[in-house]
Order: structure tokens, then C-alpha cells, then sequence
């Protein structure tokens, strides 16, 4: 029988002769394949801690390094590890340059009352031995989309991967523009504040810019808040530059909003993903009289507990001994991924589902609330 392809393209005769006259190829490539996978996405490392350093009074860098001494997984700069510790997981941005792969750079500020954050600047000492994930993210530079011309706007550690990517374009001699405008409350809570400066000056294409929103009598540069004027008067007319934003979740919409105001569209805005609500019954969805206080129950196979609703439910998972696979913690990864068999569960606005996921019943358990008692399958 003729090959449909035949009709379509000229030589498709002689390259099906061809195929059909190969030997059939038998070797089992299963094992090198899993090998070469494992190299380049694994989903464990036991990292070493080799060094730490105080960058400022509450943030703190965790140099972590394999033990063997090789060669790290490759990422791209803007990505993060999940660091897995006192039974629960924590995402935090690589700050460290992908062309040196000998360590990777956490680093960590001190949340108040945050259980992660005080654990690791309080208590981790070097030699101590860590777990993470392989390097993992969306938010990244792509010059084939992103351009060679982006603005970051930063706010606290969130300066943490614009770190890695201003690292990237000075180890490799890049040919970018790369505009950071820094927001920090203190002049001392800038990080990586010498470095910055050093970078700037030594090369062309990197510009940073401080913003102080609480300066001191001697502070020279600029003061308040992020700012459509102030992005304007630093950064100049956008032109549709991809802007990147990392920080506290409150920057998000105050970002969004002012960079609307200079007419930058909405696909020139990247977010990094970065954490579940503060307050999800804020979001306008969540059930009208459902008190976000108030405790439901939860049962998975044989085991039932009670949580309040305003708990995510991988945490009160986790609360419970149950361990669910998860990296980012802010609903765009999917691996904490969860099917509803029985009740209501609000899911946040930053879940990234799949289409199918309402019609299965599935939702990322990272971003999801019980309204009513529910049965889950994990």
C-alpha cells in the first residue's frame, strides 16, 4: 500500500526505502535515559551547607554545595529549589549565578513569626546537610521572548532571583540591558547592596536604582514607594520592555497597578508565584458566610481531622502527618495536585489548574480551602 506521505512530499519514497531497510535497533536505552534525566531534573538533592552569610541583620545566604563535590543540575536564572525541613517545604529563589554550578545561593529573610525562615537563620550551621528538589520554575529570563531590555521591579528578597540573572550577565559577558529598581523600607535592609553597586559600575548594561520608603536624614537617593512615577523617572518610557516583580505579596497588585497606569500591557508583566493568599476569604469568590475561622473536618482514606477553613489544606495536611508532593507552594506547579471526592473547597485566583481539572475535581491542595467537611484522594 502507498504511503500517504508519498503524495505529499518529493524524495518521501527513498527516505521510506530507507527507514524500511534499517536494522531494527534492540538495545534497551532505559537505564541511560533514566540516568541522563535524574542528571539534569532530579527530584532530590542532598545539598551540604559550605558557607553562610549575614547579609543584612534579618536576611541570611545559605551556600549549599553537593557533598561529592559535583557539578550541579543546570538552571535558569530566576528559578528556585524547595528546600524540604521540619516536615514541611519552603520554595526560595536560586540567587546565585547558572554558570557556576559548584553551589547554589538561598537566600532567606526573616519572616515575623514565620516558622521556615527562623528555623533556618536560627538553627542551620555549616556542615549541616540539607534536602531540596532539582531547580524548578516558570520565572525566568527567555531572550527569545523576554528580549535583551527588561526592567525588575524588587521589594525585599524578592531582589533574590533578579540576583541570579545580573550574576548570569556578568560571569558570561552578556550583551542585555537589565534595570533593577530596588524597594526597601531601611536603607540596611537593601541585600547584596555592595554587590549591586560593584556590578553596575563595572558593566554597562546593568543599572540599579535603591527606593527607600523609610530614609534616613542622609539617604541621597530615591524615597517612597514603587511608584508609576518613580519606575517612569528611573526606567525612562517602558516601550513594552518585559518587566519582571518579585516580592511580598502586597507588591503584586500595587505593581500591576501602576505599571497599567504607564500603558504596559499585561503580557510585558511577569510575576513570580509566591505563596498562598494572606486572605483568601478576601478574593471574591470565597462562599458568602463562610467564616474563615470556623473548622470543618477532613478525611483522607482512614484518617479525619479538623481545620479551620482559612488553612490551606497542604498545610493542614502536612499539620496531620500527610505528605503531599509539592515545590512552589503558590499554585503553579501542580504536584501538590489533590482530587475532591466529597465537600467544597475554595480555590484561590493563583491556582493554575487544568481545563480539566473543575470537571475531575481536582485542585492544587497548596492554594485550596475547605468550606464545608471534605473527603480528599491523594
Amino acid at each position: 500500500m502507498k504511503h500517504p506521505l508519498a503524495e505529499r512530499f518529493d524524495g518521501a519514497n527513498e527516505i521510506l526505502a530507507e527507514i524500511d531497510s534499517r536494522i531494527p535497533h534492540s538495545r534497551d536505552h532505559r537505564a541511560e535515559l533514566r540516568a541522563t534525566v535524574d542528571a539534569y531534573h532530579p527530584e532530590r538533592l542532598r545539598l551540604v551547607v559550605t558557607e553562610i552569610v549575614e547579609e543584612t541583620a534579618t536576611t541570611t545566604t545559605f551556600r549549599l554545595a553537593s557533598p561529592e563535590r559535583v557539578t550541579l543540575p543546570p538552571f535558569l536564572a530566576g528559578q528556585y529549589v524547595t528546600l524540604f525541613i521540619d516536615g514541611t517545604s519552603r520554595p526560595y529563589a536560586i540567587a546565585s549565578s547558572p554558570a557556576r554550578l559548584d553551589h547554589y545561593d538561598l537566600t532567606v529573610r526573616r519572616v515575623p513569626h514565620g516558622r521556615i525562615s527562623n528555623l533556618l537563620i536560627d538553627t542551620v550551621r555549616a556542615g549541616q546537610l540539607l534536602t531540596t528538589t532539582g531547580p524548578l520554575g516558570t520565572f525566568h529570563h527567555n531572550p527569545l521572548f523576554h528580549g535583551d531590555d527588561v526592567v525588575f521591579l524588587a521589594g525585599g528578597s524578592g531582589v533574590a532571583p533578579a540576583m541570579s540573572m545580573i550574576r548570569e550577565i556578568a560571569d558570561r559577558g552578556l550583551d542585555r540591558a537589565f534595570h533593577l529598581i530596588y524597594g526597601s523600607r531601611h536603607a540596611t535592609d537593601v541585600i547584596f547592596r555592595d554587590e549591586l553597586g560593584m556590578l553596575a559600575a563595572q558593566h554597562p548594561g546593568i543599572t540599579v536604582d535603591h527606593v527607600i520608603a523609610e530614609p534616613d536624614a542622609d539617604w541621597a537617593g530615591a524615597t517612597g514607594y514603587l511608584t508609576a512615577d518613580t519606575i517612569r523617572s528611573r526606567a525612562g518610557a517602558l516601550d513594552d520592555r518585559m518587566v519582571y516583580v518579585c516580592g511580598p505579596q502586597a507588591l503584586y497588585p500595587y505593581a500591576l497597578t501602576q505599571l497599567t497606569t504607564l500603558g504596559q500591557p499585561r503580557k510585558r508583566i511577569r510575576f513570580e508565584a509566591n505563596g498562598a493568599p494572606s486572605d483568601p476569604a478576601a478574593q471574591s469568590h470565597w462562599p458568602t458566610g463562610a467564616d474563615p475561622a470556623g473548622e470543618v473536618t477532613v478525611t483522607v482514606g482512614g484518617t479525619s481531622f479538623r481545620t479551620p477553613r482559612c488553612r490551606p489544606l497542604l498545610d493542614a495536611l502536612e499539620d496531620n502527618g500527610l505528605r503531599v508532593e509539592a515545590a512552589c507552594r503558590s499554585g503553579e506547579c501542580s504536584l501538590c495536585r489533590i482530587r475532591i471526592v466529597k465537600g467544597e473547597v475554595h480555590t484561590a485566583d493563583e491556582a493554575r489548574l487544568r481545563l480539566s481539572d473543575e470537571r475531575f475535581g481536582y485542585t492544587h491542595s497548596c492554594v485550596a480551602y475547605p468550606i464545608s467537611d471534605v473527603e480528599l484522594d491523594l
